[in-house]
C-alpha cells in the first residue's frame, strides 16, 4: 500500500492540497491512503472546506487519521462548555474557539449571548460525530508507526531544560492518560533518549521539524536563523510537522509499506 502521510494541518487546506499535488497524490492511479498524523484544525481559515475533503476520503475509506492534541482540546472544550470553557484563554490562544466558529457558521458574539447554541451546532458536528470517533491513536504497518506526539512513555521533568524519558512495556496497551500524554510529547526528544521500537521507523508530528535539525545537526535556528521545516530523520524517526503557520508550507511524504 502506498502511503501520502501529512500532520498537523491545522486548517491549511490550500497548503495540503499543494503539498499533496507535488508529491503526485491526485493523480496517483494505484492504491493508497492519505494518513494525517493528528490535528486537523485551530490555525488557519480553511476548516470547513478541509473537513468536506475528510468526509469525502472516510466515505471512500482512503484515509487514516491520528488523533492529536488539538482534537483533545475540543472535546476538552465541549466536555467543560457549561462551567465556561469557550471563556478560556488557551481555547482562544490555541485556536480551538476560531475553529468552532469556522465550522458552526457562528460569531464570537453567538458564543458570548447565546453559547447553548453554538454548543449544540458543534456537538451535532461531523468533526465531532464522525471525524474525531474514526481517529486511531498510532497507525501501525511492517515498517512503520504513525503518531502524533509520540508513542507512550512516562516522561519526569528534572529541569526546565531535561526531561527524562522512560520507556513503558507494552505501550500498544497503554491506558487513556499516557495516550493522551503522548500526544504532546516532542518526538525528536523522545527518539534521542531512546524511545525508539526496534525495526521500525515512527513517523510523529506535533512538534516543529525546525527543532531537530537545528538542535541535533547545528542547521539554522528553530523560528529565526534560516529555520529548516523540511522533514526531520535519524535514527527510528521521521517528524513532519512543518509548522504550516511560520513556513507557510505542509510537509507530504511518500511511504509504500
Amino acid at each position: 500500500m502506498r502511503y501520502y502521510v501529512t500532520a498537523d494541518v491545522h486548517g491549511y487546506f490550500d497548503e495540503l492540497k499543494k503539498a499533496l499535488a507535488e508529491q503526485g497524490y491526485f493523480t496517483d492511479t494505484e492504491p493508497h491512503k492519505l494518513v494525517i498524523c493528528g490535528d486537523l484544525y485551530d490555525r488557519g481559515k480553511q476548516a470547513s472546506a478541509l473537513q468536506a475533503f475528510i468526509l469525502d476520503l472516510m466515505e471512500k475509506e482512503e484515509i487514516i487519521l491520528i488523533r492529536g492534541n488539538h482534537e483533545d482540546l475540543t472535546l476538552d472544550l465541549l466536555q467543560g462548555w457549561y462551567d465556561g470553557s469557550y471563556l478560556k484563554y488557551h481555547h482562544h490562544s490555541n485556536g480551538t474557539i476560531d475553529t468552532v466558529c469556522q465550522l458552526t457558521g457562528a460569531t464570537l458574539d453567538n458564543l458570548r449571548y447565546r453559547p447553548e447554541v453554538v454548543e449544540k451546532r458543534l456537538a451535532d458536528n461531523p468533526y465531532i460525530q464522525i471525524i474525531i470517533p474514526s481517529m486511531k491513536d498510532y497507525y501501525e504497518t511492517a515498517h512503520y508507526i504513525f503518531v502524533h506526539g509520540w508513542i507512550p512513555c512516562t516522561t519526569i521533568k528534572r529541569s526546565p531544560e531535561h526531561t527524562e524519558y522512560v520507556p513503558i512495556p507494552n505501550w500498544r496497551n497503554a491506558d487513556a492518560a499516557l495516550r493522551s500524554k503522548a500526544r504532546w510529547i516532542n518526538g525528536m526528544a523522545a527518539a534521542h533518549a531512546g524511545i525508539t521500537e526496534a525495526g521500525k521507523t515512527i513517523v510523529c508530528g506535533h512538534w516543529h521539524c525546525s527543532f531537530g535539525h537545528a538542535k541535533y545537526e547545528g542547521k539554522g535556528g528553530e523560528f529565526d536563523d534560516n529555520p529548516d521545516f523540511s522533514p526531520y530523520c535519524a535514527k527510528g524517526i521521521l517528524a513532519i510537522d512543518a509548522c504550516t503557520a511560520v513556513s507557510g508550507k505542509v510537509n507530504c511524504i511518500v511511504i509504500d509499506d
